[in-house]
């Protein structure tokens, strides 16, 4: 459709413009609850990466298919089976992370990052564009997350995947990696996101006249 964006817009919205977590707003509760550290927040993106990836190819090879009343009903079955393929995976090689993250991988089939990508583009784009567009929007959404777990954990612990990076002197914030902190975090970074985005649009309307 000569309308919709292309791969490449497709691919550079989702890692800020239409970012699932800054701007758009979707996913807060895995964000909220795994990203007291960096290694549970990477996990989790990678998790996204592979369901959205896949759900969004698998979408848009049978968008021509899809009756509007099940539309729904095809996505949140697709969606779970990638996301029990990840659930048993973590399960089988990474078991200490998959009892760490508990039910928030297989909430994964209810994400609404999810969902609303497959109604938004797999259904109704190619599959390069429905690729493009799952990788543009796992980036953003694991940029999100490494931010918000760097400075939970940096300032809650002084450390970052378990490496120190503050002195030993620096008192550590427990707030910081309890439930309080992640709404502080979130909230000042999701500010700050929304500056950037408003001055960017700002140059840009200021260069065009």
């Amino acid at each position: 459709m000569a309308d919709q964006p292309t791969p490449l817009e497709r691919f550079i919205n989702g890692i800020l413009p239409e970012n699932p977590v800054y701007r758009q707003v979707l996913g807060m509760c895995p964000t909220l609850a795994v990203t007291n550290n960096l290694k549970g927040a990477m996990t989790m993106a990678g998790a996204v990466l592979f369901v959205l990836l896949c759900a969004n190819v698998i979408i848009s090879l049978i968008r021509n298919l899809l009756k509007p009343h099940l539309r729904i009903v095809v996505f949140t079955l697709t969606i779970a089976t990638f996301v029990t393929i990840v659930d048993r995976f973590l399960a089988a090689y990474m078991y200490q992370m998959s009892k760490q993250l508990g039910p928030y991988i297989p909430l994964i089939i209810v994400n609404c990052i999810i969902i609303c990508r497959c109604e938004v583009c797999a259904s109704k784009q190619s599959v390069f564009t429905a690729a493009a567009d799952a990788a543009g929007q796992s980036l953003g959404y694991a940029l999100a997350l490494a931010s918000i777990a760097s400075v939970r954990e940096i300032m809650g612990t002084g450390m970052l995947f378990g490496l120190r990076v503050l002195p030993a002197a620096w008192p550590d914030w427990v707030i910081m990696v309890l439930p309080p902190g992640a709404f502080l975090t979130l909230g000042l970074l999701m500010g700050l996101a929304n500056y950037l985005v408003a001055r960017h649009s700002a140059v840009e309307k200021k260069a065009r006249g």
